[in-house]
């Protein structure tokens, strides 16, 4: 049904960063938009990240990126290929393993996930990336092979970035790359604002509010994309379709290369026994132990199988009242009738807040919490922080080796190995799959403006012009704008860094 993608994601740690240095400076610079994902050492206490009021949620965030730190960094550059079919990218796709040279801290349930996912704690304090958080330790890293400095050109490049949940992401990479993170929100967003002029998007809230899918965790929204994208190609329709062209590595250079899998969607074979909760939220409290299948594959097959069977329904009700027969709807919209809806969870079932802070934890590495305050590890592994998506945390796959994170399963022994197969390289692939959410739901965006007569310069791409700048917030129905006000100030530390990014003034 979908075509299967070998994705390469180049590994980066510190015995080789210098060497990679140029050509990932250059893939930064000539990319047309750039996607980010990290991996955190934890979250802290979860309930504060989810606090009803949003200055008391950075406040706990702000506290969370100071004591802990990020553990590595996926980087995915995606360059729009000129003659070629249209939408066609370039992807490169890197995972920066990383050490913070300062005390912080590590939270043993997250130790224990990644462990469980593949992560090298070993190669990890023997060869990471070194760097310092907070503000720059007398200048040292403002020149040179630096992550700091990496990170500054990124600022330089003024590529749209894009993330996953990413509010969490965006407060640990100011803290640990560019300087002290601000005291209030409206400084730290007004900070934001002028440090990416070319906007910031957030996938979460592109799935959950403009593709509307049945699920927004991260796997489940690539997957599903990449699905569609796969059937239109195969179909013959018109188009227009995404096509994906990665570099090929020779040499030495291969040996830096971990390959991804994402084998073609099979068939649901009959199989329902889906574990509800992780179907709608990416997560499952059980981890391994559950004894329902937590097969995202599966999972897309079977809401789409529930949609249909909903539609005949719709379509014979009609035709017996003499109604006749309604336009389908998108392919995105509406959850099939069995399936948790994503946004109406009874709070104490594991409510949307509640949801996302666990899947951040998942995808990060944290164990989610349940509405009683208590931990579980998950073997999600999504998204991102409260993902974060699943508070990025959630992951998960049962039969076939997947290209996301491997987790919860009938047969846990024989996942096992599956596990840490998939696992290493969980921030570079997490980067690559927000990149291919944005650059599918960019073609349908074009879909809808030339149905109503609007013609995109090819030159300027206008992206997502109606997610531009929107975070999304967990258990909120508006995202957090990511915008100066006339109320606000750039913080003095922001305003020193942009002298020396830009080499003048703001």
């Amino acid at each position: 049904m979908s075509s299967s993608i070998t994705v390469p994601v180049i590994d980066v740690q510190n015995n080789n960063f210098k060497e990679l240095w140029p050509a990932l400076v250059v893939a930064i610079q000539s990319s047309s938009f750039i996607a980010l994902d990290t991996e955190l050492s934890g979250l802290g206490n979860r309930k504060s990240l989810l606090a009803e009021s949003i200055e008391d949620r950075y406040k706990a965030i702000c506290h969370a990126a100071r004591s802990r730190s990020i553990l590595s960094l996926g980087i995915a550059c995606y360059k729009k290929l000129d003659q070629k079919p249209a939408d066609s990218y370039l992807v490169q796709v890197y995972n920066l393993t990383l050490l913070c040279s300062e005390e912080y801290i590590i939270e043993p349930q997250s130790v224990q996930f990644l462990v469980q996912h593949g992560f090298d704690f070993n190669k990890q304090y023997s060869n990471g990336i070194p760097y310092c958080k907070g503000n720059n330790k007398g200048n040292a890293d403002d020149h040179g092979v630096h992550i700091r400095t990496l990170f500054t050109e990124l600022l330089r490049a003024r590529k749209p970035l894009v993330l996953h949940n990413g509010l969490i992401d965006m407060a640990f990479l100011y803290q640990s790359f560019y300087a002290h993170l601000p005291e209030r929100l409206v400084t730290f967003t007004a900070d934001l604002s002028e440090m990416f002029p070319a906007g910031i998007y957030d996938t979460k809230y592109v799935t959950e509010f403009e593709l509307r899918l049945t699920s927004s965790y991260l796997e489940y929204a690539y997957k599903k994309c990449k699905l569609e994208n796969s059937r239109g190609i195969t179909s013959g329709s018109p188009g227009p379709h995404m096509h994906l062209e990665f570099c090929q590595y020779a040499g030495h250079l291969s040996t830096y290369i971990d390959y991804r899998e994402c084998p073609a969607v099979a068939s649901i074979e009959g199989q329902t026994d889906i574990c509800q909760r992780f179907s709608a939220f990416g997560w499952c409290p059980n981890g391994t132990k559950c004894s329902f299948s937590h097969d995202t594959d599966l999972i897309i097959l079977q809401d789409e199988k529930c949609k249909e069977d909903k539609k005949k329904k719709r379509k014979r009700q009609r035709e017996k009242k003499g109604l006749g027969t309604a336009e389908d709807g998108s392919i995105f919209d509406g959850a099939p009738q069995n399936k948790i809806p994503n946004m109406e969870v009874d709070k104490e079932e594991g409510g949307s807040d509640q949801q996302e802070a666990d899947e951040k934890s998942c995808s990060d590495g944290v164990p989610q919490i349940d509405p009683d305050g208590n931990s579980h590890q998950t073997d999600e592994g999504e998204n991102k922080k409260i993902e974060n998506d699943e508070g990025r945390m959630s992951k998960d796959k049962t039969k076939s080796r997947d290209c996301s994170e491997v987790t919860g399963d009938h047969s846990v022994e024989s996942n096992a190995q599956k596990k840490a197969d998939a696992g290493s390289h969980r921030a570079g692939f997490d980067a690559f799959m927000t990149g291919y959410i944005f650059a599918y739901s960019h073609i349908l965006s074009k879909n809808e403006e030339a149905g109503v007569g609007r013609v995109e310069m090819e030159s300027e791409p206008s992206w997502l012009p109606a997610c531009i700048n929107k975070i999304y917030l967990s258990g909120k129905a508006a995202p957090l704008n990511v915008v100066k006000s006339t109320f606000s100030k750039s913080s003095k530390a922001h305003i020193q860094k942009m002298e020396m990014v830009w080499g003048r003034k703001l």
